[in-house]
């Protein structure tokens, strides 16, 4: 039977050196009430400790919540996760300060990993991750030197090379619901996305561990739609009842209906974006559509591809997704990021990430930090601080176009834009085309490798990812290659037949990407 706890229990219920695989996006499916009841247990008592906690995203608001509550040396041992930013500063002290064993592993292997644990299979196969830091020929995801063992191996099978993602023995399941019945039923209609929480809460079952589940109400037994209970109550041990400012439905909202799709609401067309070097990039991008195109959009300047589509009357060409699993609809940014409202569908995370690794996504534009002459790109570690990958990795690696969209130089850029060309007016202090990036998130020469079309996108210059590197293949009027470009990368790029960028995209008005999409 299920036994409903209090947080002063749950502690107790934690062995000392358990291994927990818990689940949430931000803290969109994020057991918060339960997990600071695991923190003030330590801090009380001194145990549970030594924990190894294994989640397949960021979990937190980049300070005080989510996997933050873990970030205690003596309560945490190791940490195996998709991100690290997001849990918060103390997260990343421990990992670059030695003090815990620190892995940074793709999200959507962490997210499917569970599904191969409930169904006693030894681990996740898959070539998301070749040719980056994830390989163990070149990292193996580890993030500081006392991080030894192996948790990735590289195999053959049928004469090619798969990554082999190792899977741990579940000892404890944490996860999140809206609401449970008498009997441990869960429901999740109140999530904007769903996690893994029905493979997690499955995994600890196949290995012989409990299972403990924060919901927000409790019901009598039997009044649940069968369909809509997303976790069998044959799968949970425990259930604890939160607080409502412990069961956030996002980073930074408590509950929106139209993140859950409950309403539908009403949605006024993107303002224009200013004439600056963003709305160049992503009108430049924007080219690289095509018809009925399914895409996913990073974070910051690549979601200026959907004001400048909506501006060119072509958005609804735009099948957008988000790795949480959402389908259609308009993209939430900053702290609500991952949802949408208006959605079309909203499908499992792991379903999400088979079609993403299956080649679902025709184009991903992503944001452009380092580039080196191979054409990798790092977006994952800087100044010896991890950020994360977090699906950056599935996403680039089965995408059948990827674009990557940023400034040429970063710190204090200034440009104008007029008449049809652009001006530096002040460079920017530090350089991103360099020799060699700090970590390999995307791997160019894997990505040439598959025959994979790659550009890099900037406001005065396109290098796209050949064979033999990266090549200069446009520049934009009013811009110098040796003065503009060259002086500004720490190597020379392939230069061949350089054309100019259409100075089209460099006026006020453009209303042409109707008729190059259609021409496609």
């Amino acid at each position: 039977m299920v036994k409903i706890i209090k947080p002063e229990e749950v502690g107790s219920l934690i062995k000392d050196g358990a291994t927990i695989y818990t689940c949430g996006f931000g803290l969109a499916g994020f057991a918060e009430e339960v997990t600071m009841a695991i923190e003030q247990s330590f801090l009380d008592t001194g145990h549970p400790r030594d924990l190894t906690v294994y989640c397949s995203t960021g979990v937190g608001n980049f300070k005080d919540k989510g996997l933050h509550h873990y970030a205690h040396e003596g309560l945490l041992k190791r940490y195996v996760g998709g991100h690290y930013a997001v849990a918060g500063p103390a997260m990343t002290k421990l990992a670059v300060e030695n003090r815990i064993e620190a892995y940074n592993l793709p999200q959507g292997a962490l997210a499917l990993l569970p599904r191969n644990i409930a169904g006693h299979r030894p681990g996740f196969i898959s070539k998301v991750g070749l040719g980056t830091f994830v390989d163990p020929r070149i990292e193996g995801g580890k993030l500081n030197s006392i991080t030894k063992e192996d948790l990735v191996e590289v195999i053959q099978l049928s004469g090619e090379e798969w990554l082999y993602y190792k899977a741990p023995k579940v000892d404890v399941s944490i996860i999140r619901g809206s609401v449970a019945d008498e009997h441990g039923n869960i429901t999740l209609h109140r999530e904007g996305i769903i996690v893994e929480t029905t493979s997690v809460a499955q995994a600890a079952k196949a290995c012989g561990g409990i299972v403990i589940a924060q919901v927000e109400h409790i019901v009598k037994a039997g009044t649940l739609h069968p369909k809509d209970v997303k976790v069998p109550g044959i799968t949970i041990d425990y259930i604890m009842v939160a607080k409502p400012e412990n069961h956030y439905q996002t980073m930074g909202t408590y509950f929106n209906p139209a993140f859950a799709g409950d309403i539908k609401i009403p949605v006024h067309s993107l303002e224009p974006l200013e004439l600056d070097e963003r709305k160049v990039i992503c009108r430049r991008a924007a080219m690289e559509l095509v018809p009925s195109a399914v895409i996913n959009l990073g974070i910051g300047m690549p979601e200026g591809v959907a004001a400048v589509a909506a501006e060119e009357k072509v958005d609804q060409l735009l099948n957008l997704t988000t790795e949480g699993g959402v389908i259609g609809g308009v993209p939430a940014g900053g702290l609500d990021f991952g949802h949408s409202v208006n959605a079309e569908a909203v499908i499992e995370q792991p379903y999400q990430f088979d079609f993403y690794d299956g080649g679902g996504i025709d184009v991903t534009f992503l944001g452009l930090a380092q580039t080196d002459p191979l054409g990798n790109v790092n977006v994952s570690k800087f100044g010896g601080k991890p950020v994360g990958c977090g699906g950056f990795i599935n996403i680039t690696n089965s995408a059948k176009k990827v674009v990557f969209c940023g400034t040429f130089t970063a710190g204090g850029l200034k440009v104008a834009v007029a008449d049809g060309k652009i001006q530096i007016i002040q460079e920017g202090k530090n350089n991103k085309f360099i020799q060699q990036v700090e970590q390999i998130t995307f791997s160019g020469k894997y990505a040439a490798q598959i025959g994979q079309p790659v550009l890099y996108v900037t406001e005065r210059a396109v290098f796209e990812l050949t064979g033999e590197g990266l090549e200069l293949i446009e520049v934009a009027p009013g811009i110098d290659i040796e003065r503009d470009i060259l002086s500004h990368m720490e190597f020379k790029p392939i230069m061949k037949d350089v054309k100019m960028m259409s100075a089209a995209i460099f006026q006020k008005t453009w209303a042409e990407l109707a008729k190059l999409i259609g021409n496609k």
